[in-house]
């Protein structure tokens, strides 16, 4: 295909880019008990490092950040060493890789949180939601709203994660400020029903999230720096009084920081994403002048049309990534996908993680 934009190389921070197939942040619930993750992790990430740009799988940035059977974690001595051989396989492949930092909040259970203490929110409002536990799909418990103490030692936990981040050698970092856990806790007042500096108007709602990126920004530079959006607010029992203009607030404060990029989820899988709310997406992406990342169910054409008519820069490609190491080159030429198996998705070994058939090289 000639000049085709899937291919055109990206400026993306400090990064360029070669391809705009991107690889999204993929829990597989594969690391170890404490975090660390297993040995396959690196032979995983090593078979899709010609994404333009991979996302680690979320990764807490603390024990209290923890709220899924098996994720890993990025805040003890151990993590880092545990990730440092899965860097360097990316690097051997001649990719880059963005740790994506995590901390769930209210999306948890007692089993999985140190001493069985509760989870932590902005609010002590339960979601109506699951999340993954020793015992399968379990309720998540009933939160705890975070005190004056307890936002300063979750500040803190951000500054320890980016600096264990960069000291595995990651290439940048991604704050997930999305999907319902805890940074877009604070951010959305279906669950924010705070009283205090962090509550109640949308700038103050907007708080944490100001400072949780001052922190990760003094660790690394905003060119290597991105941060996670769902602006739709379909994961984890969210919702918003007034989306556009919550999400707006947050548009701005992260414009004009010379972040690496913005990265949006416009679609949750197995949703619609109605008229209403795309023409909303695309009024809160002229408030932010950086590189756009989309994601969202888009196959290549999707992408290939969404970065043609200049409204996206990037897509992120979650479980094509899954079942197609070799997903760039496969849209590149053409060529058949594999199917993801949906069974092996959370947990297991390497069926279904590392043993999905990459093209042959004689194609």
């Amino acid at each position: 295909m000639t000049d085709d934009v899937l291919f055109r190389p990206l400026q993306a921070g400090t990064f360029a880019l070669p391809n705009r197939v991107l690889m999204a942040p993929l829990t597989r619930n594969r690391a170890h008990a404490d975090g660390t993750p297993r040995d396959l992790a690196a032979t995983y990430y090593r078979q899709r490092a010609s994404a333009g740009l991979i996302v680690s799988e979320a990764t807490q940035i603390s024990a209290m950040g923890k709220g899924y059977k098996d994720t890993p974690g990025i805040y003890t001595d151990a993590h880092v060493e545990g990730w440092k051989p899965v860097i360097e396989a990316v690097h051997a492949g001649g990719g880059r890789i963005f740790c994506q930092l995590w901390h769930v909040g209210r999306i948890s259970h007692v089993s999985l949180l140190p001493q069985g203490r509760q989870p932590v929110s902005a609010s002590a409002v339960r979601a109506k939601g699951q999340t993954f536990t020793a015992n399968g799909f379990e309720d998540v418990s009933e939160p705890v709203a975070l005190d004056a103490e307890g936002i300063a030692r979750t500040l803190d936990d951000y500054t320890t994660a980016a600096r264990c981040a960069k000291a595995a050698g990651f290439d940048g970092v991604e704050v997930h400020a999305a999907n319902g856990y805890l940074l877009d806790q604070f951010l959305q007042d279906g669950v924010n029903q705070r009283e205090d500096e962090y509550g109640g108007s949308v700038d103050n709602r907007s708080r944490l999230l100001r400072e949780v990126m001052e922190r990760v920004c003094d660790v690394f530079s905003p060119d290597r720096v991105g941060v996670r959006l769902s602006p739709l607010g379909q994961a984890n029992d969210m919702h918003d009084s007034d989306p556009e203009t919550t999400f707006s607030a947050a548009y701005r404060l992260l414009n004009g920081r010379g972040l690496a990029y913005l990265h949006v989820i416009e679609q949750f899988y197995g949703q619609e994403t109605e008229d209403d709310d795309r023409a909303m997406l695309k009024r809160l992406r002229g408030l932010f002048e950086g590189t756009y990342i989309a994601n969202g169910s888009y196959d290549a054409e999707a992408a290939r049309k969404a970065i043609a008519e200049g409204g996206v820069d990037a897509v992120t490609f979650g479980r094509p990534f899954i079942a197609n190491p070799d997903l760039p080159e496969r849209y590149r030429i053409g060529a058949p996908l594999n199917t993801p198996d949906e069974e092996t998705f959370y947990g297991g070994d390497r069926e279904g993680y590392t043993d999905y058939p990459a093209l042959d090289p004689a194609h």
